[in-house]
């Protein structure tokens, strides 16, 4: 089962008391106080793991709690710190305050570790409490409390390239078609019910992660099917892929629409995004039928079929638009990267497909780079 979204109560622990203790030996009548510390309470830390996928593990538990300190004891022996918990979760997960709905904590890269609550301190014991005036203390401190906070987490796959279409547009199909990931496929919609991760791989050298989101349906911004419960995967992907069924009964132009109107209800950053658009399941037509289909939405687009410099090597005997990267500059982003028509199952444009998306997700590596270096 696919969890990305679950609400936990998180505790560090508590401080364990100090002793009230005296010192008590052979031919030594009267021992001064010798109390130890208690130990410090255990503190909860959250670490990234990429083998671990899903927030599944969290499944029907309510409270996390780190161990508490032990007491101190005689002789001045400090208390055994509480052992910490470590909260370990699958990059892309947020960790978000469940009452004000504040941020805490944005867990992206494998292996990070970071300490979110401190646990409690311990008691000092009553040796601290000797004085001229007050030789025999017979108090001691108790620990102090930890930490508690009520978190929700949730989960954002992080990926290079995401697929976004209507439910049986033939996402499934191209993505393990091109890449490790084996998703369900099958006639119907919503096959698929929860978001996949595949690597295309290019070459030994040359590789980036593709992610089958679900499928979305008009009105999905507004919680209606199974979009809004995966459009903020969408949210961590720097580039979108949308997937246009050709031999579908809606107009390209109105299924390129919607899904545009449902991203930007869902989130403005998302209007902004670069994608490109492939018109799928190009086999299913006629090729003129493909043609006309393809140049009629090309103008609807205010787009020619240009191909540039044709570093993809695009089917020529189909219409295509292929935007030109200026490797001095950004890539335009009112405009499709590309638009193309593809199928998986004959093989129409998949490699010229691999190699466009590589470009672009190169191109944008590259001028992330250069901030930062600014």
């Amino acid at each position: 089962m696919f969890i990305d979204n679950v609400e936990l109560e998180l505790s560090s622990g508590k401080g364990g008391a100090g002793a009230v203790s005296f010192r008590q030996e052979k031919f030594v009548l009267k021992g001064g106080p010798d109390g130890g510390d208690g130990g410090r309470g255990g503190d909860v830390w959250f670490q990234v793991d990429k083998n671990s996928h899903t927030l599944s593990s969290f499944r029907g538990k309510n409270h996390l709690k780190a161990k508490n300190g032990k007491p101190g004891e005689g002789r001045k022996k400090y208390g055994k710190k509480g052992e910490s918990l470590t909260v370990v979760v699958p990059p892309g997960t947020q960790v978000i305050d469940a009452v004000s709905g504040e941020l805490l904590l944005d867990l992206t890269e494998d292996g990070e570790k970071v300490k979110f609550l401190e646990g409690g301190k311990g008691g000092l014991g009553n040796w601290h409490f000797r004085s001229s005036t007050n030789q025999r203390p017979t108090y001691a401190q108790p620990g102090l409390p930890g930490e508690n906070r009520r978190v929700r987490l949730e989960l954002k796959l992080i990926a290079d390239v995401g697929l976004v279409g209507f439910p049986n547009v033939g996402k499934s199909t191209l993505i393990s078609t091109i890449s490790n990931a084996r998703p369900e496929v099958a006639n119907y919609e919503f096959t698929t019910l929860t978001p996949k991760l595949g690597v295309v791989a290019i070459d030994s050298f040359q590789a980036f992660v593709m992610a089958d989101i679900p499928g979305i349906i008009e009105g999905a911004s507004d919680g209606r099917g199974l979009g809004l419960d995966f459009l903020r995967h969408i949210e961590r992907t720097q580039f979108l892929l949308f997937m246009i069924d050709l031999a579908n009964y809606r107009p390209l132009e109105e299924q390129f629409e919607v899904l545009q109107k449902e991203l930007a209800n869902f989130s403005g950053a998302l209007k902004r995004r670069n994608y490109a658009i492939a018109l799928t399941r190009a086999d299913a037509l006629p090729e003129q039928e493909v043609r006309e289909k393809t140049e009629h939405f090309l103008k609807d687009l205010g787009l020619s079929d240009e191909k540039g410099e044709n570093r993809y090597h695009f089917d020529t005997a189909l219409p295509a638009f292929v935007q030109e990267i200026g490797y001095d500059g950004k890539i335009d982003a009112a405009r499709p990267f590309f638009v193309a028509p593809i199928s998986s199952l004959s093989g129409t444009n998949i490699d010229a497909l691999k190699y466009a998306l590589l470009d672009n997700v190169q191109k944008r590596k590259e001028e992330a780079a250069k901030e930062v270096e600014v």
